[in-house]
């Protein structure tokens, strides 16, 4: 079922009250483990336990993700993207990077509405490609905290890394690939393909070694040569 004909149909997965009834159940399964990681980033060095960053959810509307700290404070005016082994990056902070955990806070933004348990990754306005096709289609959508393309780019850093200038590269082949796998899903997707994306998920958050290769089923194209 899609809510729109034609190449901008979108499918539906996860009723809504549901994705907010397995969010809000995971608030509470995870509490202790919660609560550990609040600790270990209070120690870790000073400053909040939650970072705050203002990403772009559905409609362009914009909405403050919550994420645990994993960098020392002010570390976002020295750039935007993380890159490789990342010297602002806590020793915590490292930990809860490498098994996705800074991103439990997410569940709150899904309990909220501003988020879905599986849609695409929502950008930075400045990374927002305007007038691109894809990125409309994945705009009509809720973000998410997982979709095919974050689990195809799960060694992103590293690339950028590698990269002269990581915020270009990320703009003008990374972030197109990344739509393109995202509009994809977004158009094709149901509540069982949402069920298979989140189980694909947890297996690479706890065996992050089998991950799949980054890109892998993308198909880059550099942002000029997209409408």
């Amino acid at each position: 079922m899609t809510e729109a004909g034609g190449d901008g149909a979108v499918g539906r997965g996860l009723p809504r009250p549901i994705d907010a009834a397995l969010a809000a159940a995971g608030l509470l399964a995870l509490s202790p483990l919660l609560l550990a990681i609040a600790v270990a980033v209070r120690r870790g060095s000073p400053g909040p336990v939650l970072y705050r960053q203002q990403r772009v959810g559905r409609h362009g509307e914009p909405f403050a993700l919550l994420k645990f700290r994993t960098m020392r404070v002010g570390a976002d005016r020295e750039g935007l993207l993380t890159v490789g082994d990342d010297t602002r990056i806590t020793r915590s902070g490292s930990f809860l990077r490498r098994h996705k955990l800074d991103e439990l806070p997410q569940l709150v933004n899904v309990v909220r509405g501003d988020m879905s348990l599986v849609g695409a990754r929502p950008e930075l306005p400045t990374f927002v490609l305007a007038g691109v096709p894809d990125q409309e289609l994945v705009l009509r959508t809720r973000p998410g905290l997982t979709d095919p393309a974050s689990l195809a780019f799960t060694g992103e850093a590293d690339v950028l890394a590698r990269a002269d200038d990581p915020a270009e590269h990320y703009r003008q082949r990374v972030l197109p690939a990344k739509l393109a796998l995202s509009a994809d899903y977004a158009r094709r997707r149901t509540a069982g393909s949402d069920v298979g994306v989140l189980l694909r998920t947890a297996g690479v958050v706890l065996a992050p070694a089998r991950a799949a290769p980054l890109g892998r089923g993308a198909r880059p194209r550099a942002a000029s040569s997209r409408r």
